[in-house]
């Protein structure tokens, strides 16, 4: 009796054709019953499994007779094959695709379908013919005999396989099962699925596993052969002289499995630059002439595999849409005119011109600006892969630029080393803190880097590992660091420098409604529902729990609120949204850390408040002035630099050269001892910018006159009383501004910055620039009514 499976009668009686998509198989044949997973790439192929899945999920499986062959026509797939159902398929994110197959039904094509998405097939089913239960019995024992005494010589196959294998009735079923499980030959399993009478299939299958033990079984006495062969001195090389004899002893050619063949294939296959390729072919003709064993061997061999795995040409496709990128840029972050607008720049030139040099720009500014986020947004826009390399610290010049190959466990430097792990030559580079590094005896990496970050020289970029030139001119450099200063003047003149300054109020507002307080809810396991921020309850964070150029504290102080909010969810299960308000915000964060729109209580005497500059953003800086009886000797405390105390001599000889001026005693100087002093003395304090700030303090404590509270002051001051431009006004005015304080008063040469400080703060302050220390003096101290006190200043 002939079965025609039930998968291929359709709704046609007449006929049991059936058409169907193909997917042509490498290496592999799939029997009626096997579950086998497959991994295809092949973009027909993907499309065929797609057109199964949309239908019925049955799809035809037919082994190509040429595995190497990428695009097989009907010429190149066997005409017998497999009908199987699709149980499941999973997208890989290389863009290949795993299915899951099962095998139903042996099948002959008929005809093929051709199609430009994906071929189809007519299939017709291959009826096996039965064989009698006497000599199916026969042969079905002999077969698991047969596959019992292999399993003994080969231990890989598990015991629950031979039950399995012994509890199958049916003897088609039983042949096609040993089949898959056997290492036969692609054309033996080609053999065994084309076999329709079942006797003469066991037959073959019989042959087959008796031939394969009898393989076995003369390996296991190459190998103990072998081993009985060579001297204790030769045992570094048993494995090597056993694989050799086996292949002897099987006539097989071992040229497809030489590990120095695939390598070639490799070199001949790789793009590399004529210098690159040179020096390659050396190495290989090198490790071709050495004993694999060999230490020598493994240093040339790992110096090849990395010249072959870097991204010489590979290039990923970048972005020159402007809108798209703008919008990026803007959805990542809020503010940040300078740096998007310098980002856009790069962007239209490459519109217009085939090949740009990539630029190496320097975001400097306060911890907690987003100047590493930025560079991320930038990748993001420009359609680039991101890498980065985080300077802090590094103090070794081969970090850079790699080590020589005689040192043992040499490897590139992390340039080179991040390549490769980008796998494009065209990545955006970000060198995070780039002020950080440091100096010793293994050399200066700053140095290193002035290669690096040269756009005239990085097209020949040098790396003692590989000893060979690299371009990293298509690369988009960005380094950040949080001063200048720290950074060398060569490497500085290199890079195009954005200045990211600190937020202001409104700016924190915005990035925390917009950025933080969603990042947050969403990383403490909170629902957007769940929680709601009232706008003065952000601005009670801002003002009272932070005081920073950034915004990485108000972070953490968010993320606070939400974590106790959390633990207030859990607990009550409340329906309703909890509300941060003012009062929410201490009970969950504490008594308020700094005072904000505090300035002194009252007006006093010696006592003016400064404005500083930091690493972190600007600073008030208050400044005490005490006079006791004594002979004229001056004391500065509060771990002042040396520019600082020459700023306070400065201040004192102005007063002493005014003190006419000033209705005080000529002799008045000699009969008291002064003393400035800096509060919060444990923190290191420099710079000029002090030094009207002193003088009026000392102004003050001679005149009796109190400093207006809401006033602070910026600027150097000379001999003479004039008022020298500062640096750094943006941060100090901002300082000002979370300070409370009314009204700044900055140099006069400083006038042309107010463009970079927002017209928001600026509408909130009053901010006089002056040009002369008489100026300082008639703003800062409260004169008594009717006073004239300064007429007699003379301007310089």
């Amino acid at each position: 009796m002939i079965n025609i499976p039930k998968i291929f009668k359709n709704d046609d009686s007449s006929s049991s054709r059936v058409t169907l998509p193909i997917l042509p198989l490498r290496d592999i044949v799939v029997f009626p019953g096997m579950v086998v997973p497959l991994f295809v790439g092949r973009t027909k192929s993907v499309n065929a499994l797609a057109e199964a899945m949309g239908k019925n999920k049955t799809i035809f499986l037919s082994t190509q007779r040429m595995a190497g062959v990428d695009n097989p026509e009907e010429q190149d797939i066997s005409n017998v094959g497999t009908v199987g159902t699709i149980l499941q398929l999973l997208k890989l994110p290389d863009g290949t695709v795993k299915a899951l197959v099962e095998g139903k039904a042996r099948g002959r094509i008929v005809s093929f379908i051709p199609g430009e998405e994906f071929l189809s097939v007519d299939a017709e089913p291959m009826p096996e013919n039965t064989v009698t239960e006497a000599e199916g019995e026969a042969l079905s024992r002999a077969i698991i005999d047969a596959f019992e005494e292999y399993t003994k010589l080969n231990k890989s196959i598990s015991k629950e396989l031979i039950g399995k294998v012994a509890a199958i009735e049916d003897s088609g079923k039983l042949a096609d099962t040993v089949a898959s499980h056997l290492p036969f030959k692609v054309a033996d399993k080609q053999t065994l699925l084309e076999a329709i009478d079942i006797s003469k299939r066991m037959d073959i299958l019989l042959g087959l596993i008796k031939r394969e033990g009898e393989i076995f079984e003369m390996g296991q006495k190459i190998r103990g052969r072998v081993k009985n062969q060579i001297e204790q001195t030769q045992k570094n090389y048993y494995l090597t002289e056993q694989m050799r004899a086996i292949k002897k002893e099987m006539g097989a050619d071992d040229s497809a499995d030489d590990e120095l063949q695939e390598l070639e294939k490799r070199i001949k296959s790789k793009r590399l630059s004529k210098e690159a390729a040179f020096k390659i072919k050396q190495e290989f003709k090198k490790l071709k002439m050495m004993s694999p064993m060999s230490a020598e061997a493994s240093v040339v061999r790992n110096y090849i595999d990395w010249m072959l795995d870097l991204p010489w040409y590979n290039r990923s496709k970048t972005k020159n849409d402007l809108e798209a990128a703008e919008a990026t840029l803007n959805q990542d972050h809020f503010g940040l005119e300078k740096p998007k607008e310098r980002i856009l720049e790069y962007l239209a030139v490459q519109t217009l011109v085939n090949k740009v040099r990539g630029p190496i720009l320097c975001l400097v500014g306060p911890p907690g600006v987003g100047k590493t986020s930025l560079a991320r947004s930038v990748a993001r826009a420009t359609g680039r892969r991101f890498v980065r390399i985080s300077l802090g610290g590094v103090r070794d010049e081969a970090e850079i630029r790699g080590h020589r190959r005689t040192y043992v466990g040499a490897m590139p430097g992390k340039i080179i080393q991040n390549l490769k792990k980008a796998g494009v030559n065209n990545p955006v580079f970000c060198f995070d803190e780039v002020d950080k590094m440091s100096t010793d005896f293994r050399g200066d990496p700053s140095s290193a880097l002035l290669e690096v970050l040269d756009p005239e020289q990085n097209n020949t970029f040098n790396d003692h590992f590989l000893d060979v030139d690299y371009d990293l001119s298509d690369i988009l450099f960005i380094t950040t660091a949080n001063t200048l200063s720290d950074i060398p003047l060569p490497l500085q003149d290199r890079m195009e420098v954005i200045r990211i300054p600190g937020y202001t109020e409104h700016e924190k507002y915005m990035i925390a409604k917009d950025h933080l307080i969603p990042k947050q809810i969403k990383m403490n396991g909170l629902k957007v529902e769940e929680i709601e921020f009232s706008r003065q309850a952000v601005f009670d964070i801002i003002r009272s729990y932070t005081r920073e150029a950034g915004v990485r504290n108000l972070e953490r102080e968010i993320s606070s609120i939400c974590r106790k909010t959390a633990l207030e969810v859990v607990k009550k299960k409340a329906k309703k949204p909890v509300k941060i308000l003012p009062k929410k915000v201490e009970k969950f964060l504490g008594p308020i850390r700094f005072r904000y729109g505090q300035v002194e209580e009252k007006d006093q005497i010696g006592m003016v408040t400064g404005l500083a500059w930091t690493q972190v953003g600007g600073e008030l800086l208050c400044i005490e002035t005490a006079l006791m009886p004594g002979k004229g000797q001056l004391t500065v405390t509060g771990q002042l630099g040396d520019v600082m105390k020459e700023s306070a001599r400065a201040a004192v000889s102005y007063v002493r050269s005014k003190s006419a001026a000033l209705k005080l005693d000529d002799d008045f100087y000699s009969k008291v001892d002064i003393h400035i002093h800096v509060p919060e003395g444990a923190i290191p304090k420099d710079g000029p910018s002090a030094g009207i700030t002193m003088c009026t303090a000392l102004v003050s404590a001679f005149t009796k006159l109190p400093v207006n509270k809401d006033v602070a002051m910026t600027g150097e001051i000379t001999l003479r009383g004039r008022v020298l431009p500062i640096g750094g006004l943006k941060e100090k005015i901002l300082a000002a501004h979370r300070g409370g304080l009314k009204k700044v008063i900055i140099p006069k040469e400083n006038e042309k910055d107010l463009e970079e400080i927002p017209a928001s703060i600026l509408k909130q302050m009053i901010v006089v620039p002056a040009g002369h220390l008489d100026e300082v003096l008639k703003e800062a101290l409260i004169l008594p009514e009717g006073s004239d006190l300064f007429t007699t200043l003379e301007p310089i």
